[in-house]
């Protein structure tokens, strides 16, 4: 049977869609190679590069699920044209930061533009494919954005080492001004569903993740029983009670909880917060030692994961296709225990480390996991869900894995220490690879495959 065609839509679709959360993407990617020397500039210590990185997720995770509620209410493309200009004007305002408060907060303004971007991206392909075609476009969507991982590292490393930190996020200006213009050919921009908006939900959630986060972070300077830690810690617990609370009562909650009854959705749900918490603690611990203890330019760190990207580049839509033929579980489980193991193999790293037996075959390790995962885990989550509801699906599923990782590298102090040294870097490893392997467990456990991919299954063929 021929392979299904896209229509021209379906293709601008697919096009836009990427280009829109390659800006994110980039900017995630290109962080942790500019890190020490941000640090170096402006003071701060581990503290405050955890912040640079955390105080984008903060804002990125607790609002994302407001900006899923906005695409589906006034419509995606234009969510996503607010969401381009924002992150354009914050990481100008990141660029040119003179303190490290500064930048803080510029980081946190530019997560509130993020969180508009990556969910309507998403919702644009979820309500434009359906069935297996939907699958491989989300698998081409993982592949194409993967691009950005390449380059994100790749283009820190350079700036800086031959020019500062300030052009890592500069250079977002570039990828966004080419996603505007090219999201001017999808006019006339559809309408959205109308409803309410859930202000009083995104108040308490934003607290409440604010509120825990910083004293995940903070823990490590002041200790627990410090009260600038343990009232923040207690104020979010409270703030998160009572947003659970409010999602029950509220005629349009953010995060409708009725998702979770699907079953997909809830247990692939879990799976993604156990793989993307690895994901993002994971390579910004490597990242870190290769610079610190290992003597890595900032430059050669950013090649370090590029076979890793090269995998998804080439095998993410291959196994978004599988996935949509014979369904995700299988995937889902191997997937995650395959990537494990690559960071197992960081393990044989020492203060002196060895590209070619090294890091080398850890990465592609990681590439090849990463590549059997990704495209197959958002499908099978996304795919459960009516079109209808595509933006706030979206939305959820990515507040988890931001809030996965939020909290990973907010905890890096408690499982690194006060320094990060090899007996550190074991640990975070070990911590990585178990987050992966549960993910893998959850999928083989929980994950059930749509019945026409259980009719098409090659068990089946030769039944």
């Amino acid at each position: 049977m021929a392979a299904e065609r896209m229509t021209t839509i379906q293709r601008r679709v697919l096009i836009v869609a990427i280009l829109a959360s390659f800006v994110a993407f980039l900017d995630s990617a290109v962080i942790n190679v500019a890190l020490p020397a941000i640090s170096r500039e402006l003071g701060g210590g581990l503290p405050l590069q955890q912040w640079v990185v955390d105080g984008y997720l903060v804002t990125l995770g607790s609002l994302i699920l407001i900006a899923g509620s906005l695409s589906d209410v006034f419509g995606r493309q234009r969510i996503m044209v607010v969401g381009l200009v924002g992150f354009g004007v914050t990481s100008l305002l990141c660029a040119f930061a003179p303190t490290g408060l500064f930048l803080v907060i510029s980081r946190a303004l530019q997560g509130v533009a993020g969180a508009l971007l990556v969910p309507s991206s998403l919702a644009m392909i979820i309500s434009t494919f359906s069935g297996a075609p939907q699958a491989k476009a989300i698998g081409r969507w993982t592949a194409w954005t993967g691009v950005a991982l390449i380059a994100g590292p790749i283009l820190g490393g350079i700036f800086v080492d031959t020019l500062s930190w300030r052009y890592v996020f500069a250079i977002n200006v570039i990828p966004i001004a080419i996603t505007l213009l090219m999201i001017l050919g999808l006019r006339p921009f559809t309408k959205g569903s109308g409803g309410r908006v859930d202000y009083l939900g995104a108040t308490f959630g934003s607290l409440g993740l604010a509120g825990t986060v910083f004293a995940l972070i903070e823990q490590g300077v002041f200790g627990w029983a410090d009260p600038r830690v343990y009232l923040p810690l207690i104020g979010g617990i409270v703030c998160l009670v009572i947003f659970f609370i409010v999602e029950t009562r509220v005629a349009s909650p953010m995060l409708p909880l009725s998702l979770f009854t699907v079953h997909n959705f809830w247990v692939g749900n879990i799976a993604t917060a156990f793989v993307y918490g690895a994901l993002a603690f994971g390579p910004f611990i490597v990242t870190l030692y290769l610079l610190q203890v290992a003597g890595f330019r900032a430059t050669a760190a950013g090649f370090v994961f590029v076979p890793t990207t090269l995998c998804m580049l080439l095998l993410s839509g291959l196994f978004g296709g599988l996935s949509g033929r014979y369904g995700p579980r299988l995937f889902m489980a191997v997937g995650p225990i395959i990537a494990a193991g690559g960071f197992v193999w960081l393990m044989t790293m020492g203060t002196s480390v060895n590209y070619l037996t090294e890091l080398l075959p850890a990465s592609l390790l990681f590439g090849v996991g990463l590549s059997v995962t990704v495209a197959p885990l958002t499908s099978a989550i996304l795919g459960a869900i009516d079109p209808d509801r595509a933006g706030i699906a979206s939305a959820t599923n990515n507040a988890v894995s931001r809030i996965a990782g939020l909290i990973t590298v907010a905890m890096a102090g408690l499982i690194v220490g006060g320094q990060l040294d090899k007996a550190g870097l074991d640990r975070a490893l070990v911590a990585t690879a178990a987050l992966l392997i549960a993910g893998g467990l959850v999928s083989a456990i929980g994950i059930r495959n749509p019945q026409h991919a259980v009719a098409a299954s090659p068990q089946s063929a030769i039944d």
